[in-house]
């Protein structure tokens, strides 16, 4: 399976397809959808109850319209992306387009270890999306290790 990171990308691209973004920005509002949603899970998974709020989003159980974690990525690509690039009716448009991205990442969470469920050890397999220390995970340890002063 693709690591999360990669799966989110190829949404944003398929989500954003129809949408007319101005060639000289538009890596950069590609990049930012992605690096918001990904950032939004990533803040999640460093909170109290985090991973049970992404295991809900990922396998379904949530509706991603109005989770938590989607409202997130919205301020985030708003105040790190759109806030800079000044782009008016289309900054809207894109921020639209995030409620779907992140519905269309229900489903990605399945059974990683073969015990028949999907369960936290699942959540953190997904999420880890590469080798050790990448990913998801490797984002979410290392702004643990950091709030608890370690390496």
């Amino acid at each position: 399976m693709a690591n999360i990171s990669d799966y989110i990308l190829q949404q944003v691209k398929a989500a954003a397809g129809n949408v007319q973004i101005p060639a000289n920005v538009k890596d950069q509002v590609l990049g930012g959808l992605s690096n918001s949603i990904l950032g939004s899970l990533t803040q999640t998974a460093a909170k109290a109850g985090g991973l049970d709020e992404i295991k809900s989003l990922l396998t379904g159980k949530a509706d991603a319209a109005t989770s938590g974690i989607t409202a997130l990525a919205g301020k985030l690509f708003t105040s790190n992306v759109l806030s800079k690039l000044n782009l008016g009716q289309l900054g809207s448009t894109l921020s639209a387009l995030i409620p779907g991205i992140m519905a269309k990442l229900s489903g990605f969470l399945k059974d990683q270890d073969g015990d028949g469920d999907v369960d936290i050890n699942d959540v953190l397999l997904s999420l880890k999306g590469g080798g050790a220390g990448s990913g998801l995970l490797g984002a979410a340890t290392s702004l643990l290790g950091g709030l608890l002063g370690k390496k």
